[in-house]
């Protein structure tokens, strides 16, 4: 069985903006904040970004949504549940993960003006 991460609250506040953005290697105009690229090396999710950045290219939903919220929620059995929504309640496209090491109970990232960020960064 793989070693759980685990992503500390109060430094994952402590991300209320960013000076150096991150340029996605697959989606190029797609770039993330030093608070998403922090949880990516902490809790080894660079898989994450990637789910994020390529839907921006391929579901028209998603791509359909100027400002987004994606939520990563993990189980104790180390599945997970990826959706993205629209920010006012109305889901927009879901995926399930089946096995992530992925620190429970997962993160929140936001998602506008083609950059991926905590919502402290937002």
């Amino acid at each position: 069985m793989s070693q759980r991460r685990t992503l500390d609250p109060q430094t994952l506040a402590q991300f209320t903006g960013s000076q150096n953005f991150y340029r996605h290697s697959l989606v190029r105009e797609v770039l993330y904040t030093e608070g998403a690229e922090y949880v990516a090396e902490t809790a080894g999710a660079f898989w994450l970004l990637d789910e994020i950045a390529l839907a921006q290219r391929h579901i028209v939903p998603v791509k359909r949504e100027d400002f987004q919220v994606w939520d990563l929620t993990v189980n104790a059995d180390q599945t997970a549940l990826l959706t993205c929504g629209d920010g006012n309640g109305r889901e927009v496209y879901s995926k399930p993960v089946p096995f992530t090491d992925f620190p429970e109970p997962g993160i929140r990232f936001y998602y506008s003006d083609w950059v991926i960020h905590l919502p402290s960064e937002y």
